[in-house]
């Protein structure tokens, strides 16, 4: 089981919280560093205030050195795709090839009337979300030299000459994440190098896991590598009771609440390890494990040394 450092800087993070954290997880061996995209805080004020997810990447580009680096998940709805594409490229470089590309339809209203940016109603946000990776993937595995084209309901792109092109060829990984029964497991299928499932009951992650499956039958792959499978889990890991209640608790979540509850791991390390074995169990090779409070280095330390160790 690869474990994933996952972030939400929205809720109150400077550039320099995310950068200590980045790099201890760098240094105790963390595969990732992932951030969400998001503008606005799902409760509390969020000071200082949002920081834009790929200026803050390619930041830390520059700052760390083997961590990958990526999102879970830019909004569809935030940018056109042919200036994601470049921005994405570019960190790709700035970082010699450790970017990976979470991309979703977008879900949070709030945030978009909160900035001026369009929320359409949920169908025209996947079908955009569709164009939007069919462009992404189509202008970084354009040869050097050739030029782009796509005609879509959306968006059109007349010949582009298709740069910057990423380290990463034929570009970065592309991370499909959500819990649709429909739409998500076909994107999936035919664009997602991994698909992730978040915050979600064991029972409901195996059963999305399935609905890919199908999918990818049904799609066919032409000969790409098997998807990697995913999920994602809020994190409250203590040597005791007492440290696992004073980590619920300084992040608003309820000590007392039932711990068998969907999208959430509590308990000492060996309890943590059980829990995430059995999302191994359901075919998970990557977990992205939800820090709440990024000024707490020391939970990372106690996962990096302890939890990590007891999973396949």
């Amino acid at each position: 089981m690869r474990l994933c450092v996952f972030t939400e800087p929205q809720q109150g993070a400077s550039y320099e919280d995310q950068l200590a954290i980045a790099q201890r997880a760098e240094a105790l061996g963390f595969e990732a560093f992932f951030r969400s995209d998001h503008y606005v805080s799902m409760g509390g004020t969020g000071l200082p205030g949002p920081t834009d997810s790929w200026v803050t990447l390619g930041a830390l580009a520059r700052e760390t050195s083997t961590i990958r680096l990526g999102t879970l998940v830019t909004s569809a709805t935030f940018r056109y795709p042919g200036p994601l594409a470049v921005a994405i490229a570019q960190v790709d470089a700035m970082s010699n090839g450790r970017v990976e590309v979470g991309l979703g339809a977008g879900w949070f209203e709030v945030e978009h009337t909160a900035y001026g940016i369009p929320f359409p109603p949920v169908g025209e946000r996947f079908d955009r979300l569709s164009e939007q990776l069919a462009i992404l993937t189509g202008l970084w595995s354009t040869p050097p030299g050739s030029t782009f084209s796509f005609e879509g309901r959306y968006y059109d792109i007349v010949d582009s000459p298709a740069l910057p092109k990423p380290v990463q060829q034929p570009g970065p990984p592309v991370i499909i994440g959500g819990k649709g029964p429909r739409r998500t497991p076909q994107l999936a299928a035919r664009y997602g190098d991994e698909f992730n499932v978040p915050f979600s009951t064991l029972a409901d992650t195996d059963a999305a896991y399935k609905r890919v499956v199908a999918a990818i039958e049904e799609e066919g792959r032409d000969g790409r590598a098997p998807i990697v499978f995913s999920f994602a889990q809020t994190i409250i890991c203590g040597e005791n009771e007492p440290e696992i209640r004073r980590r619920a608790e300084a992040v608003g979540l309820d000590p007392n609440g039932p711990r068998e509850r969907g999208g959430q791991i509590y308990g000492t390390p060996s309890q943590v390890a059980e829990q995430l074995n059995e999302f191994a169990k359901a075919g998970a090779s990557r977990a992205f494990l939800q820090l709440l409070d990024m000024r707490d280095l020391d939970h990372l330390e106690l996962i990096a040394a302890e939890v990590a160790p007891l999973l396949p």
